[in-house]
């Protein structure tokens, strides 16, 4: 067994115990690379079938590309796809008084009232008891706190200073009422290895990622996706996943360097985690 089927085979652990001790499961889906190899993950642990809806939190400035492998992606995977928007935020209905987005308000308000809120709403609608979220702890300092099972409030918060032990392979599954759990099966994954995988496994994923000419005259891709506003793409020549693997391996810029939500304040990852931001 190679270091990949080592990880594979933790991942499908991961997630059959979550299947086996939450009924209600819902997974987020940002149609990016980790989550794609979530799903593809998924197929696999539960016999070519994914056994649960899978969310995305649409907050109307994705990328049309994304749009359109999400409409692929529901037909090819045989999707249970919710799709939600923060209506009231975006439109400034309700409790808003005016429209939230990128025009008017900092990334870290959008990202919280479009996306936290918009999931806090799903989950109030739907009363998902777990969340299977395709995080690694390598992508921000933040995240390297988590847990492959870690609990949220009945507000969807996340005490990071509090987190629960978990010693050969034991898992929290405990909840109080309201409350729900984050499932997280990539946790030990590296962004390498999920090129690797992709790569091995022939993992759809959308174009964004492969370099293509701009109007300047030099290549650029996408090395990590979010809203088209706050997302930067990085000057690149890999317009294949062997190629991308060989650029990171030599790499000093760190994987969500184009992500304006993360550095726009200090600690500005830490506080939307806090609050429940994927």
């Amino acid at each position: 067994m190679d270091h990949l089927d080592e990880l594979e085979s933790g991942s499908i652990y991961v997630l059959r115990e979550g299947y086996h001790n939450f009924s209600h499961l819902c997974m987020p889906w940002s149609m990016g690379k980790d989550s794609n190899v979530l799903l593809w993950l998924s197929k696999k642990a539960f016999c070519g079938k994914i056994p649960f809806p899978v969310l995305h939190i649409d907050t109307t400035y994705e990328f049309p590309e994304m749009l359109e492998f999400r409409e692929w992606a529901r037909t090819y995977y045989e999707l249970n796809l919710i799709v939600k928007i923060n209506e009231d935020a975006r439109y400034g209905r309700g409790d808003y008084s005016e429209s939230i987005g990128y025009e008017t308000h900092d990334p870290v308000t959008v990202t919280h009232e479009l996306k936290t809120v918009a999931l806090r709403q799903i989950l109030a609608q739907h009363h998902y008891d777990a969340l299977i979220t395709g995080i690694r702890r390598d992508e921000d300092p933040t995240r390297a706190k988590e847990r492959y099972f870690s609990p949220r409030t009945a507000d969807g918060e996340w005490d990071y200073k509090d987190q629960p032990p978990e010693f050969w392979d034991q898992f929290t599954v405990d909840l109080h009422p309201g409350e729900h759990m984050r499932i997280q099966p990539l946790l030990d994954w590296g962004e390498v290895d999920i090129w690797r995988y992709i790569e091995r496994e022939k993992i759809p994923i959308p174009r964004l990622y492969f370099a293509k000419l701009h109007a300047d005259g030099r290549f650029y891709r996408y090395r990590s996706l979010g809203c088209w506003p706050v997302t930067q793409p990085i000057e690149s020549s890999a317009t294949t996943v062997p190629e991308i693997i060989e650029e990171l391996l030599i790499t000093k810029t760190s994987e969500r360097g184009g992500r304006a939500q993360d550095h726009c304040e200090r600690n500005a990852m830490q506080k939307l985690r806090a609050k429940g931001f994927l």
